[in-house]
């Protein structure tokens, strides 16, 4: 038999974490060697935030139209070509791929094609080819999750959303997480009737429900979607060229789509890693993000709970730079701000009121919510909602959400205030930016009432 190629520092997966610690790695000096079956670039570039943003821009341009009568301008009739921003978004993620593929080659790293499986905790098998390494880390990353019911053969997962060859007429989501809600701003904004089938009683439920409520009510307002809460499924069924979803109520939808927006869960079929795994079927790690094999680590949405691209990215990096550059820094989970693509958009960073007060905080909360200056023209029946939870001991802000337009650009500076200890009073005392509504998070000065 060949000998195996031995390596310093042996990566499973070509996502934004694996990329992130093999090119850290390569660059202090590591013979570094990356496996991946697929196109690299993970779930974020190939089947997740980047081509779900590419459309989601897609899908806002007729509220835009629609808007600007309103400022006097006058358009024809509009018209999608789908086939045309698929092709589109296609070329970008390829233009991304090859990126992320020089990225490595530059840094001095392997690229070896194919899907690794243990052989022993030292030694992968790469489709056939032995590699060996003294470290190993795990970025696999993670896969759609559908539901068990009869019938689930019929619905899709949200990575065929990105490929399909028509857009659809009716599509009915099941889920309202984030996954659900961003692509109901997609398909409803493209002219698609939708339907979201959510078994909970609100949107969004890890998020403050500030959020949530605003949320669920700006959307009962779009004509073409049809939300309807605390409904479980029941079956599936395929009729001719069309689908029906049967509800736990009974009730019966006819629709030419199914998406199941229910999650998703480590990607670790066929690896045969011999790790331990928590009880959600993560990857059980250390801090270090160390696995029950000392010399086995991982990073990302594979063993973690925070499934955002930057996240791996900072994870991936920190661990190649212990390992390799003896450089100790530790990631900083508290405030991690993140946004839903939804229509309006959502942004958070920090604590939500709920979760702060289940720590035993005694919180103070700003709230207000505005009409846009904006839709004073365009006559859109749109609000925002911004709110602060406020550390009453400290008077640190501890939390930040938004649901309106622009909160994720907005969010992302908020979170650098955050991060750096900013109080109540260092936003009191900050300049607004006029006339703009990013200004209205430095212009709270009135405590809310509490909700009865």
């Amino acid at each position: 038999m060949t000998k195996p190629d031995h390596f310093d520092f042996f990566v499973i997966g070509g996502g934004s974490g694996g990329v992130r610690a093999a090119r850290i790695a390569a660059g202090h000096g590591a013979r570094v060697g990356i496996a991946e079956s697929g196109n690299f670039g993970g779930t974020c570039v190939n089947v997740g935030c980047v081509p779900k943003k590419l459309l989601a821009y897609a899908a806002d341009f007729p509220a835009q139209f629609e808007d600007a009568r309103g400022f006097g301008w006058r358009s024809g009739r509009l018209s999608l070509n789908w086939r045309k921003l698929i092709t589109s978004k296609d070329t970008e993620i390829k233009r991304l791929n090859g990126i992320y593929e020089k990225i490595l080659t530059d840094a001095g790293a392997t690229i070896i094609r194919g899907r690794a499986r243990f052989i022993d905790s030292r030694t992968l098998d790469i489709d056939g080819r032995r590699i060996t390494a003294d470290k190993i880390l795990i970025a696999t990353g993670g896969v759609p999750v559908l539901p068990e019911i009869p019938g689930k053969e019929h619905i899709k997962s949200s990575d065929s959303m990105f490929f399909l060859p028509k857009k659809p007429k009716h599509i009915v989501i099941i889920g309202g997480g984030y996954i659900g809600v961003e692509f109901a701003h997609i398909f409803s904004g493209i002219g698609a009737k939708v339907t979201i089938l959510h078994r909970g009683d609100r949107l969004l439920k890890e998020f403050d429900a500030d959020i949530s409520e605003t949320l669920e009510t700006e959307m009962r307002k779009q004509n073409n979607i049809d939300l309807r809460l605390n409904t479980g499924l029941a079956r599936v069924d395929k009729k001719y060229t069309h689908y029906v979803v049967q509800t736990a109520n009974g009730d019966r939808i006819k629709c030419d789509l199914i998406l199941g927006a229910t999650g998703r869960a480590p990607n670790l079929a066929g690896l045969d890693a011999p790790v331990d795994l928590t009880p959600q079927g993560r990857i059980k790690v250390n801090p270090d993000y160390q696995t029950s094999q000392p010399h086995i680590f991982a990073v990302g949405d594979v063993c973690n709970a925070h499934n955002l691209t930057p996240v791996a990215l900072a994870e991936g990096h920190a661990l190649a730079d212990r390992l390799f550059a003896n450089k100790h820094r530790a990631v900083d989970y508290e405030f991690i701000p993140t946004a839903v693509f939804s229509n309006p958009p959502v942004a958070t960073t920090g604590y939500s009121e709920q979760q702060a007060r289940a720590k035993g905080i005694d919180v103070e909360i700003y709230r207000t919510s505005f009409r846009p200056m904006k839709h004073t023209l365009s006559g859109r029946d749109e609000r925002t909602m911004m709110k602060l939870v406020v550390d009453k001991k400290s008077g640190r802000v501890i939390g930040a959400h938004m649901v309106g337009a622009d909160a994720p650009e907005i969010m992302q500076g908020i979170a650098i205030a955050m991060n750096a200890g900013a109080t109540k009073a260092v936003f009191d005392r900050t300049i607004g930016i006029h006339p703009t509504a990013a200004e209205e998070f430095v212009t709270m000065r009135t405590p809310a009432k509490p909700k009865p």
